[in-house]
Order: structure tokens, then C-alpha cells, then sequence
């Protein structure tokens, strides 16, 4: 059986937004899952000295042209966030609950709703009471995610998580390893099938009627924003 595709994400990245559009359908092609792993950028940043890309000199008038850019020419639904950067810690919190008491399919569900939400609806998902919003139409019992991500169990669950992920050399988002192999940026993905080309049993043909979507990406790789504070090394 072959492994998981581990996709780490932060969810004031906007290359990982994007990237969280296409993951699944590339890792459905080649017959594998996604492992959805929510990090915070601004405890990576502390290690990697790194800053929010949109918060860097020059880089940062850039780096929001790029982002429309990238947005555009693939296709995907894309506002310019005006809470900007903003905290994502009660937003991580919550998928790891959802992982624990609802399973992966409905966590990662809430995921792309909560990145929706701030890169197409404008939402400020900071705010629990926005996240309460978002869960409901899940069938979540929203308050019960808000207390538990709030709780102890998942604070330090989430903190133990990011140091793993670091362990492995992940330093920003969307950041994936597939058979312990790194790729860091949303203009990876190329690279990344390529990469599940090669791996791909000889019998097992990619799903019919699947169209490479993540095709001919742009320089997208991020550390965008905040967790608290977040992005891109220079």
C-alpha cells in the first residue's frame, strides 16, 4: 500500500491556499491520500529567522501581484484578504480536534472552508465565533470543536506536531513530502507529479478523466503570513 502524501499547510499562507485546491485531486490521480497537517509559521519563523513575505521590503508589493497572478492563471477563487496577516492558532487547533473526535474527511472539509473563507469571503478567521460559523454546516457541534481547541490536550498536541514537522525540515507552507521526499512551494507541484509518476506501480494507471490541473504553477512557494507572524524565507 502505498503511503500518505503529507501536506503541511498554514492557514495565512496564500500558496497554501492554493495549493489546498489542488492537493487532493493530484493525490487521487496517482492512487494515494493526503495527510492534512495544519502548522503555525510564526513558531517556524523563530527558528528559521524568516518574516511574512507581504511584510518584506520590496519582496512584499510583489509578493501580492504574485499572488493574483498565480490565482488567475490556475483558475482558483482569490480576494485580497484585508485581515491581514492574522493570527491562525485557534484555526490549526480545530483541524487537529476534528482529526481526533471527527476523522480526517471532515477535518480537512473544515480546512478548505476556513481557507476559503479568508482568501475568497474575506473572513477574518481569527475570530472562534467565525470558525463556530464555518463548522456548523458540517454537521460540527461547533461549540464543542471551540472549547476543545481551546483545551490543554490540543494546545500541547499542536505544539508537539509543529516540532515534528520541523524535525523533518519543514519550514513553510504548503510544504510536502511524499516517500520522505521535500518539496516546499506551490510552484512544486509539477515537480511533485513528476515525482508520483515515477513512484506509480507500473499496473496502476492515473484515475481516467483526471486533467493535470496543477500544470505549469508559478513561483509560489510560502511562508506568506502569520500565525502570529509568518513567511517566506529570503
Amino acid at each position: 500500500m502505498t503511503a500518505a502524501i503529507d501536506f503541511y499547510f498554514d492557514f495565512s499562507s496564500p500558496y497554501g491556499y492554493f495549493a489546498s485546491t489542488r492537493i487532493d485531486e493530484l493525490a487521487q490521480k496517482y492512487g494515494r491520500i493526503v495527510a492534512w497537517h495544519p502548522i503555525l509559521l510564526g513558531v517556524v519563523f523563530k527558528t528559521t529567522g524568516s518574516s511574512p513575505l507581504p511584510q518584506v521590503p520590496l519582496k512584499g508589493d510583489y509578493s501580492w501581484r504574485d499572488f493574483e497572478r498565480t490565482a488567475r492563471f490556475h483558475n482558483i477563487e482569490y480576494k485580497r484578504p484585508t485581515h491581514f496577516p492574522l493570527p491562525t492558532t485557534q484555526a490549526a487547533r480545530a483541524v487537529l480536534w476534528l482529526q481526533n473526535h471527527h476523522g480526517d474527511d471532515i477535518a480537512t472539509a473544515f480546512a478548505k472552508s476556513v481557507y476559503h473563507a479568508l482568501f475568497v469571503d474575506d473572513i477574518n478567521i481569527a475570530e472562534p465565533a467565525e470558525l463556530v460559523k464555518l463548522a456548523e454546516p458540517l454537521g460540527i457541534d461547533a461549540h464543542a470543536m471551540d472549547a476543545g481547541a481551546s483545551g490543554f490536550q490540543i494546545k500541547d498536541q499542536l505544539k508537539a506536531e509543529i516540532d515534528v514537522a520541523m524535525a523533518k525540515g519543514v519550514f513553510g507552507s504548503p510544504f510536502v513530502i511524499i516517500d520522505g521526499e521535500p518539496f516546499w512551494g506551490f510552484d512544486r507541484f509539477d515537480q511533485i507529479e513528476a515525482h508520483l509518476k515515477s513512484k506509480r506501480p507500473m499496473a496502476l494507471r492515473a484515475v481516467p478523466g483526471m486533467d493535470n490541473n496543477t500544470s505549469h504553477t508559478e513561483n509560489s512557494a510560502d511562508n506568506s503570513t502569520d500565525s502570529s507572524k509568518e513567511k517566506k524565507p529570503a
